[in-house]
């Protein structure tokens, strides 16, 4: 079957920061609420289940919530079962997407280090910027724990990298943030817009960024990485649309044809086809019941993936259609949550971006093929 990556979130929506702008955490009637942690038993099964399907490279990507708040012991357990139920030459992913604030010890340090898991730090840019949304249960700012997180992770040699929320305020600060983590050393840059309903009005809540601060956001960002170099930096959107002009294809789902790079797997073994719509109407089933391979080629799960090919007409006559493909269908959502075909919200941001950037993407993949531009492995 076609390779896809488990999404786990092992303590639910469950955190220990209360982000203004947190997606996940309304969707807390469907997980759980409160203490919400992921048994032994539901472990063990993602991991000996996903690791016998024998894909050449078996991805594991913990989010949340707050995965972290598992503990150290839990994915020690993960790392031991990987080993146990792999064979020669399988290869292993672990990726954490997390707050970081809890990753401020030698102890987790080492771990990630020795384990080689890919961490993914979530940080909006300089203090003042960062501190305005992403904030503890106790209404105080935690840039100053997560940089102290940063520099463990620098300590001990684990790889890190950065995604950044594009909000109402990080959007009218381009240079700002990009100067702020190219600081941090990190090589890897990670930009994910904000949008979310305000559930009291209905209307498009404060601290989302507009299509037209998403799009200059975009256009400044990658004068930036050019300016740097694309073979020193990689920044995921970028990267994707740089794939696209080479072979015709995407690394993010966002612009893919179809909604199949990975499936959900929450706390309780429940799983979904995507992050964004963990909702009854699209839970395939539960791993303690089914196999995680009969759940991932489920009739339901191949609906959800054909759904984005669900288009308006706008989308359909626009001279970005092959690239864009109607982006995110969570970009869909706050105005058309069954996707009957209505626009991204990010439409007008898109195509000011393509235009702007593509003849100069396709100037850089060029590059490539001549061998005038070598990205490093860990960039392309």
């Amino acid at each position: 079957m076609q390779p896809f990556t488990l999404l786990i979130k092992p303590s639910g929506s469950d955190c220990n920061v209360d982000c203004e702008y947190c997606f996940y955490k309304c969707r807390a009637p469907e997980v759980g609420q409160g203490r919400q942690r992921m048994s032994d038993e539901v472990l063990h099964t993602l991991v000996k289940d996903y690791m016998e399907l024998r894909f050449p490279v078996s991805g594991f990507a913990w989010q949340g919530g707050e995965p972290t708040l598992m503990g150290l012991d839990f994915y020690r357990k993960a790392v031991e079962w990987q080993a146990r139920y792999g064979v020669c030459g399988q290869e292993v992913g672990n990726s954490l997407q997390t707050n970081a604030i809890l990753l401020d010890n030698d102890e987790w340090g080492r771990f990630l280090h020795e384990a080689k898991f890919l961490v993914g730090v979530s940080i909006d840019g300089p203090k003042e910027l960062h501190d305005r949304y992403r904030l503890d249960l106790g209404g105080r700012g935690t840039w100053d724990r997560v940089m102290r997180a940063i520099d463990c992770c620098k300590r001990h040699g684990v790889e890190f990298n950065t995604l950044t929320l594009v909000n109402n305020l990080t959007a009218e600060h381009p240079d700002e943030v990009f100067d702020f983590l190219l600081d941090l050393d990190v090589r890897y840059l990670q930009f994910i817009p904000c949008v979310e309903v305000d559930p009291q009005s209905g209307q498009i809540a404060a601290f989302s960024v507009s299509p037209k601060q998403y799009g200059e956001f975009l256009c400044r960002i990658f004068d930036r990485w050019l300016a740097v170099g694309p073979e020193k930096l990689s920044v995921r959107d970028f990267d994707s649309l740089l794939s696209y002009c080479m072979a015709g294809r995407h690394t993010i789902c966002t612009f893919d044809r179809q909604c199949s790079q990975y499936i959900v797997i929450e706390h309780t073994g429940d799983v979904f086809p995507c992050d964004f719509f963990v909702e009854p109407p699209w839970r395939l089933g539960n791993i303690l019941d089914t196999p995680i391979q009969e759940l991932a080629a489920s009739a339901k799960k191949k609906a959800f993936a054909r759904k984005k090919q669900n288009l308006c007409n706008k989308c359909l006559v626009c001279r970005h259609l092959a690239v864009c493909r109607g982006g995110c269908m969570k970009d869909r959502a706050p105005f058309d949550r069954d996707n009957h075909g209505r626009e991204s919200y990010f439409c007008e941001s898109y195509r000011r971006f393509f235009d702007y950037a593509l003849p100069k993407l396709m100037q850089v993949a060029a590059k490539i093929r001549s061998g005038s531009l070598v990205r490093p492995e860990q960039l392309t």
